[in-house]
């Protein structure tokens, strides 16, 4: 389709189908294909029977209220979401059921059974609640991945206390800045969290935000880095700063859980990698909380025997939603794990998997794509027969880095969930059903039960190729960005009428299949022809030399834009003039010529943020020959130099 419409030119195409295996179906939480007719005959009713299964202390009167672009779900229930995620838990008798195992990157280890949870969250609260914090007011957490996050984030739901969860990797402007946003009234950090056998400060990164931060009245300090805890021990500033261990201990472990309206706002998680003011996406109770407990039980077909682990940091809303909340409210075994995924070597997370017995492994395309390069042998060492089902978050995976990990990590046996979905949906949104659905490496398949979806021309014409729309209200959608609701109707529903905008390019295929094909702004108009970097990315990565490949747009007098790829080869792979030819010739034939990339720069690294995600944006400013924006929360942002010298030769 032309460019002029306002749709997409879907170029690459996948013809393998992976049907469920009949011992998986046999056993999945959800196996009947008629949940998806019954969803869309009354999805007010099938919502319903989701928010049912959890515990309200007063019924809601009314499912929906839509007033475009305000959604309100369960209006005038009351609910309480650490009371779902724990206390009916240990009331219905599994206390003693582990809740969480955790793994700190210099080894050590600690577990939490579903009570002993409870009591920490219970003094921890409490604790909150003797530093004045009230509901309604809002905290900033700023921790490594340590049991003491989920403790904080859920000691503040259990007295009505609004979270901010900052990412350890942030700097301290961009943590001022958040802080201030929401007027965070207590700091919650760490001394230090490792990171590939460091220590990061974080405290003193803390206290450099804190300069900025006038809001803030007292600062909670977890002990984590060893040494480190002495040097921040010395330097705590009286009657400002506590130690996280003081106060639990002090504090009473008997904390009544707070009635919250099904509408008062849960948590508010600003948005990375942008410049100026940032962004608070705003979540509130019931509706999020029925989401992700339905799409964590039914995408993750969570059992009883299982043990679950999601790589993500909390940071991100895939910590929130898939690390604490969603599997914690279906009383599941969660796995939490502090450190990089190759230290002390590129083995950890799979000898992991062997050593906990991990049956359910969630985790990002970067992150597969980079196991992909480091090679079999690693996952090779370790014995990963308990895993039976496998999650992809984040980004488009690529088609063979789906074969890879259906075939080297699930040894063919683990249906794949490759889940689309964004800090604003909340909850996934179009995902494969384990004991449903025929995958294909690539596509996220199908909207869950439930979610409205479709795809839009610029004029909202529905067409096979072009922007990707929400086209109805669902629970866990973001309710606004926090003090600026001019923002929030701008940037998701100014498009089309009363239908929300992900910003996300897409495509259907014959099976009425989903594939996002990236960011729109990752969407290239080559010669007249809109050209989804997604599909360039995978026919590059479908070379047996490519590890990974990140494709963006270059101004181009003639065609407009044209495509310049950033690829790492795989070891043992040298670069070479013959083979960056010989990549331009394999795009072609796996896409056409109209793909190949108008330049290749082989790089051993790319630009990623400390979560594994890839900017784009700054490799568009390299590409633009532009000053690069911001590097703060970039991993190693002397990748960035490099990739400028080596961009300077190519050109």
């Amino acid at each position: 389709m032309s460019s002029d419409s306002g749709s997409l030119d879907a170029l690459l195409s996948e013809e393998r189908r992976f049907p469920p295996p009949a011992a998986f179906r046999a056993h999945a939480v959800l196996h009947d294909p008629e949940v998806y007719e019954r969803a869309a005959a009354d999805r007010e009713a099938y919502w319903a029977d989701w928010a049912s299964q959890l515990h309200w202390f007063e019924p809601w009167r009314e499912v929906l209220r839509w007033n475009p672009p305000q959604a309100q779900w369960f209006l005038e229930g009351k609910l309480n979401v650490s009371y779902n995620c724990l206390d009916r838990h240990v009331l219905d008798g599994h206390g003693s059921r582990v809740a969480l195992l955790w793994e700190g990157e210099p080894g050590d280890t600690r577990s939490y059974t579903y009570r002993q949870l409870l009591d920490e969250v219970c003094r921890f609260a409490n604790a909150l609640k003797g530093l004045g914090v009230a509901k309604g007011d809002r905290v900033t957490i700023y921790l490594p991945m340590i049991p003491e996050v989920a403790v904080a984030m859920l000691a503040c739901t259990r007295i009505g206390a609004i979270h901010s969860v900052v990412f350890g990797g942030f700097s301290p402007e961009s943590l001022s800045d958040r802080n201030n946003d929401a007027a965070a009234k207590v700091l919650i950090a760490a001394d230090g969290g490792w990171r590939r056998g460091t220590v990061v400060p974080l405290k003193a990164h803390a206290d450099d935000a804190l300069a900025k931060s006038p809001t803030i009245e007292h600062v909670v300090v977890v002990a984590r880095g060893g040494d480190l805890s002495k040097q921040v021990g010395a330097s705590l500033k009286p009657g400002r700063d506590l130690w996280y261990h003081d106060l639990v201990a002090a504090a009473s472990p008997d904390c009544p859980a707070e009635p919250m309206d099904a509408e008062d706002t849960l948590f508010v998680l600003y948005t990375s990698g942008t410049t100026g003011k940032p962004k608070g996406v705003v979540h509130t109770t019931g509706g999020y909380l029925t989401q992700v407990y339905a799409t964590t039980r039914a995408v993750f077909d969570i059992h009883d025997d299982d043990v679950y682990w999601c790589t993500a940091d909390v940071g991100w809303i895939t910590g929130h939603s898939y690390v604490v909340y969603g599997p914690l409210s279906n009383r599941a075994h969660v796995l939490m794990y502090e450190g990089g995924p190759d230290w002390p070597d590129r083995g950890r997370l799979w000898q992991m998997c062997e050593r906990y017995g991990v049956t359910i492994f969630y985790t990002a395309p970067t992150a597969i794509r980079s196991f992909m390069r480091w090679g079999e042998e690693w996952p090779g060492k370790a014995d990963l027969s308990r895993l039976r089902l496998l999650g992809s978050v984040g980004e488009p995976i690529n088609p063979e880095a789906w074969i890879w990990y259906h075939e080297v990590i699930g040894g063919t046996r683990c249906p794949i969930v490759d889940t689309w979905w964004q800090t604003e949906t909340g909850a996934i949104m179009i995902t494969p059903l384990p004991g449903i659905t025929v995958t294909k490496p690539g596509t996220a398949t199908l909207p869950f039960p439930g979610i409205d979806a479709a795809i839009k021309n610029e004029a909202g014409e529905e067409t096979s190729a072009g922007y990707l729309a929400i086209t109805s209200p669902w629970p866990s959608m973001l309710r606004g960005i926090w003090g600026d609701d001019a923002r929030y109707r701008q940037t998701y529903w100014s498009k089309w009428k009363d239908t929300y905008f992900p910003g996300d390019g897409a495509k259907r295929d014959e099976d009425g299949y989903y594939w996002i094909l990236g960011r729109v702004d990752d969407v290239l108009n080559v010669a007249g022809h809109r050209i989804g970097t997604m599909e360039v990315e995978s026919a590059l990565v479908d070379h047996p030399a490519v590890a990974e490949a990140a494709v963006v747009g270059k101004k181009h007098d003639i065609k407009g834009e044209v495509l310049a790829a950033f690829v790492t080869l795989k070891e043992k792979h040298p670069a070479s003039d013959a083979l960056l030819k010989e990549l331009r010739e394999h795009v072609g034939k796996k896409i056409g010529a109209i793909a190949k990339p108008d330049m290749i720069v082989f790089t051993a690294d790319l630009p990623k943020t400390r979560s594994g995600k890839i900017m784009r944006r700054l490799l568009r400013d390299i590409a633009e020959g532009r000053a690069v924006g911001d590097t703060t929360t970039l991993a190693d942002p002397a990748v960035v130099r490099r990739l400028q010298a080596l961009y300077a030769e190519e050109e």
